[in-house]
């Protein structure tokens, strides 16, 4: 069966992990979590006190950091230089800092050419803020993923509470905030919904009436091919 590349974008906190996660399972495609890699190198660059205002030390850094996704008993888990760190990623001391990390435009650079490199035998869907505009722009089916902001941080601050993550409502609805503007109006691959990408806002929908609607378009994509 052929097999087409999904690109995922959309705002913090909106399920683009979880749509991209179930579409996996249900069609045995690879999913990739950019975000995630984003956000190892960020804990990479604070744990080892980077200056992330200094390309130099930037640079140095990044031929350090080895990121990889892998798939333990059908979940994504993040290593970090063989490390397990897909708790610790989601803490706010990382989520603070992960928009600053990558707008820089080497870090960007670096994990682009990674991404671009795992989707080129397609059956792949991937999730982040550039995916459809700059990662994948010839990817057969774009989605652009929104939400009510409230419905996120309420989302996030649950997701937290499960892992054991201790955060007040009000820093992670702060932090949301600051992460959407960041993200929109940074000059390097900003935020954006592709010209051609379907806009799916999910506030009012179940996680399966999402994640029907999006395999019904897959399959018209496939069929246009």
């Amino acid at each position: 069966m052929k097999k087409i590349i999904v690109a995922i974008d959309g705002h913090s906190s909106c399920g683009k992990s979880t749509l991209a996660n179930d579409i996996s399972h249900a069609c045995g495609y690879l999913y990739i979590s950019t975000g995630s890699m984003y956000r190892a190198v960020t804990l990479y660059f604070l744990r080892h006190d980077t200056d992330i205002k200094n390309p130099e030390a930037v640079k140095k850094a990044l031929h350090n950091i080895d990121t990889d996704l892998r798939v333990i008993d059908g979940e994504t888990f993040t290593f970090l230089n063989g490390e397990n760190v897909e708790t610790e990623i989601r803490g706010m001391p990382v989520s603070n800092l992960v928009s600053q990390v990558s707008a820089i435009p080497a870090v960007r650079t670096a994990m682009v050419a990674q991404q671009r490199k795992i989707g080129e035998n397609k059956g792949v869907v991937m999730d982040g803020r550039d995916i459809g505009t700059v990662v994948f722009p010839e990817a057969e089916l774009k989605i652009f993923l929104t939400s009510d902001p409230n419905i996120r941080a309420i989302r996030r601050y649950r997701e937290l509470q499960q892992k054991g993550i201790i955060a007040a409502l009000q820093d992670v609805e702060a932090n949301l905030t600051q992460r959407d503007h960041l993200d929109s109006t940074r000059t390097n691959s900003p935020l954006a919904k592709a010209s051609d990408a379907v806009l799916i806002d999910n506030t009012n929908i179940s996680r399966e009436e999402q994640l029907a609607m999006v395999l019904a378009l897959m399959d018209c994509r496939m069929k246009e091919g």
